[in-house]
C-alpha cells in the first residue's frame, strides 16, 4: 500500500499552538516500525493549473508569495511562511498521489490531508488548500481523457467537524457526493449543505455512531454510484479528543473504518484516505487511532492484491 507523506515540511509554529503538527512524524516513524506492506514516499507539491481546478487565482498566489489577507490567515489558524504554502501544497499533491496509485492498487493514503474547511477563495480551520476537493477534480480531468462516463466520486468524511469547504465547492455538482457524519454542535458553527449530513449529539458513542453510519452509506449506494472514494477518517471522535466532544473508543473508530473499507471492498471501489483531524490530550493517542487506521487499510490493501484478475 502506499502512503504519501510531507513530514519532513514542518511548519514554524509559536510556543503552544494547538495544532499537534508533530503528530505526523510521529505516526510516520510508527507505520515505518508497524504496519506490514507499507511503502512510504514523498509527496510532491501540486501545481497552480491544479490548485486552480478548485481555487481562485488569487488565493493562489496570496498563499504562494505571503500577501494573504490577515483575516484569512486568522480563519486559517497557521501564520504565514514559505514553509506553510509549501506544505499546504505537498499535503493536496499526496492526496492526488494517494488517489491514483488507488486505482492501480485498490487503497493509498496521505498521512496528512483530509483539509475539508478550504473554499476556493479563503482557508479555515487548519485548511488551506482543500486537498479532496482538488484530487477530485484532477481525476476526474484524468479520467474524461480515457473514458466518456465521467467519474462520479464520494467523499465520505468521517472528521468530527462538518466538512463546509467541500460541501460548498461541490454543492451544484452532480458528480461528487459529499457525506459528512459530525457533531451538531461542534466547528464550524455555521455549517453548509453536504448532499448528506448526519449532526451527531455531544457524547455519541460507538453503538450510535456506527449505527448512523450504517444508514449513511446505505442511503449513499442507494442515491449515487461512485467509481473513487476519498475517505477522511478523522481521529477526533475519539474519546480523549480534546476538540471532538464525542466518545467513540479504539474498537469503535475500529470498527468505523471496517465498515468503510468493506464498503468500498464489497463494490470493487477503489479507495484513496486522508487522516485529516486529531488533537488528543494526548498525543500518542491521537497516533495509535491513525496507525489503527492503517493497520485496517493495509489488511485491504491485501485482499485487493490477492483479488482474482
Amino acid at each position: 500500500m502506499q502512503v504519501f507523506y510531507a513530514t519532513q515540511f514542518v511548519l514554524p509554529l509559536p510556543p503552544g499552538h494547538r495544532f499537534p503538527m508533530e503528530k505526523y512524524r510521529l505516526l510516520r516513524d510508527r507505520l515505518a516500525a508497524e504496519v506490514h506492506d507499507v511503502q512510504l514516499m514523498q509527496a510532491e507539491p501540486a501545481t497552480d493549473g491544479e490548485l486552480a481546478l478548485v481555487h481562485t487565482p488569487g488565493y493562489i498566489q496570496a498563499i504562494s508569495d505571503g500577501s494573504v489577507d490577515p483575516r484569512i490567515l486568522r480563519e486559517i489558524g497557521f501564520p504565514w511562511s514559505p514553509a506553510m504554502a509549501d506544505r499546504a501544497r505537498r499535503s493536496v499533491g499526496a492526496t492526488i498521489a494517494a488517489c491514483r496509485a488507488a486505482f492501480r492498487d485498490g487503497v493509498a493514503a496521505n498521512i496528512a490531508g483530509g483539509t475539508h474547511h478550504a473554499y476556493p477563495d479563503k482557508g479555515g480551520g487548519f485548511c488551506v488548500f482543500n486537498d479532496a476537493a482538488v484530487a477530485s477534480r484532477l481525476l476526474q480531468a484524468e479520467h474524461a481523457r480515457h473514458q466518456r462516463r465521467p467519474l462520479r466520486v464520494a467523499i465520505v468524511d468521517l472528521d468530527v467537524h462538518q466538512g463546509n469547504g467541500t460541501a460548498r465547492i461541490f454543492r451544484d455538482d452532480p458528480t461528487v457526493f459529499t457525506l459528512s457524519l459530525h457533531g451538531q454542535k461542534n466547528f464550524p458553527f455555521r455549517k453548509e449543505a453536504s448532499d448528506l449530513d448526519v449532526d451527531l449529539p455531544d457524547g455519541t458513542g460507538d453503538d450510535a455512531y456506527l449505527q448512523a453510519l450504517e444508514r449513511a452509506l446505505d442511503e449513499l449506494a442507494h442515491r449515487f454510484d461512485p467509481g473513487l472514494v476519498i475517505y477522511l477518517a478523522g481521529a477526533d471522535p475519539h474519546e480523549g479528543d480534546r476538540l471532538g466532544r464525542l466518545k467513540l473508543t479504539w474498537d469503535g473508530l475500529e470498527a468505523r473504518d471496517r465498515r468503510v473499507f468493506d464498503w468500498a471492498w464489497q463494490r470493487g471501489l477503489p479507495l484513496a484516505f486522508a487522516m485529516a483531524g486529531g488533537y488528543g490530550h494526548r498525543m500518542e493517542d491521537t497516533v495509535q487511532v491513525q496507525v489503527n487506521t492503517f493497520a485496517v487499510a493495509a489488511a485491504y490493501a491485501r485482499r485487493w492484491h490477492n483479488r482474482p484478475r
